[in-house]
C-alpha cells in the first residue's frame, strides 16, 4: 500500500516503481521472527512475556511487541475494539493492515530493521489475527488480499484453548471487547486454521500448543520448540 504523501511531494511513476519494487522484494520468511497466536483469552500477551523473558535471561537481544500495536495507527484501533468509536469492518481490516506495514517497515525501530540488528523479535498476533477476526466482517479473501504481500514468521505458535474456555477467562475482565462473544469465536477458530493451513509448506514453522494446561506448561512448551530451532542455537 502506498506511503505517506508529505507536503509539497507526489507520487512520481519512478517513486512508485520504487514501492512496488520494495514490496515485491520483502523476503517470505523473516529469520528471528516468532508470532504467538490465539483466540481472546488464550494466554498470547503471557506467554509473549514468558518467552522474550528467556531469551534475554540467556544474554540474547530480544524485542518483545504486539499487534495492534501502539503507535498512532494502533492507538485507532485500541479505540474501535473497545467500542469508544465505530467504524465499519472493512476500515477496521485497513487499518490493521497500516499498522502491521509500519510495524514492519518503521525505520529503525521496525520489526525488519531490528531483525537486521541482530534481535530476535517475539509477537503477539501479526497477521493470522487479522485473517481470523477481521474476515467475520468483510469477508477472508478480501482481508487476505491485504496482508499477502506481508512476510511471514520464522515461527508461528497457534496456542489452542476452547472458546467455551475462552470465555470463562475473559468474563473476569472490566467490559467485552468486539469479537468476543462465543458465537463468534468459534467463526474466529475456524478461521484460524483456515490462515494457518494456508502456509504450509511456506517454510514457516508452525506448532498447535495445549493452552489448557498451566502457565509454565504452556511456556515449557513454546521454549522447546523455539530454543531447539536456529532461533535458540543462534
Amino acid at each position: 500500500m502506498p506511503g505517506p504523501c508529505r507536503p509539497g511531494a507526489s507520487f512520481t511513476s519512478s517513486a512508485v516503481s520504487r514501492r512496488k519494487s520494495s514490496v515485491s522484494a520483502r523476503p517470505k520468511v523473516l529469520s528471528g521472527f516468532i508470532v504467538i497466536e490465539g483466540l481472546d483469552g488464550a494466554g498470547t500477551t503471557t506467554q509473549l512475556s514468558r518467552i522474550s523473558a528467556r531469551f534475554r535471561a540467556l544474554g540474547r537481544s530480544c524485542y518483545a511487541t504486539a499487534e495492534p500495536t501502539d503507535a498512532p495507527i494502533g492507538r485507532l484501533i485500541r479505540a474501535a475494539l473497545r467500542k469508544e468509536i465505530a467504524v465499519d469492518p472493512c476500515t477496521l481490516a485497513l487499518l490493521f493492515a497500516a499498522d502491521r506495514n509500519e510495524h514492519l517497515f518503521a525505520k529503525d525501530q521496525g520489526i525488519i530493521a531490528r531483525l537486521a540488528r541482530g534481535e530476535i523479535v517475539v509477537c503477539d498476533r501479526y497477521l493470522f489475527s487479522s485473517l481470523a477476526y477481521q474476515s467475520v466482517g468483510c469477508g477472508y479473501d478480501y482481508v487476505g488480499s491485504l496482508n499477502a504481500p506481508f512476510p511471514l514468521p520464522e515461527h508461528l505458535i497457534f496456542i489452542d484453548v476452547p472458546p467455551e474456555e475462552c470465555q470463562r477467562r475473559i468474563a473476569k475482565r472490566e467490559g467485552k471487547e468486539l469479537f468476543e462473544e462465543l458465537e463468534m469465536q468459534n467463526e474466529i477458530l475456524r478461521n484460524y486454521r483456515r490462515g494457518i493451513d494456508s502456509i504450509t509448506g511456506s517454510g514457516t514453522r508452525v506448532a498447535t500448543v495445549d493452552g489448557t494446561v498451566t502457565e509454565a506448561e504452556v511456556e515449557e512448551k513454546v521454549w522447546s520448540l523455539v530454543s531447539g530451532s536456529p532461533i535458540g542455537k543462534g
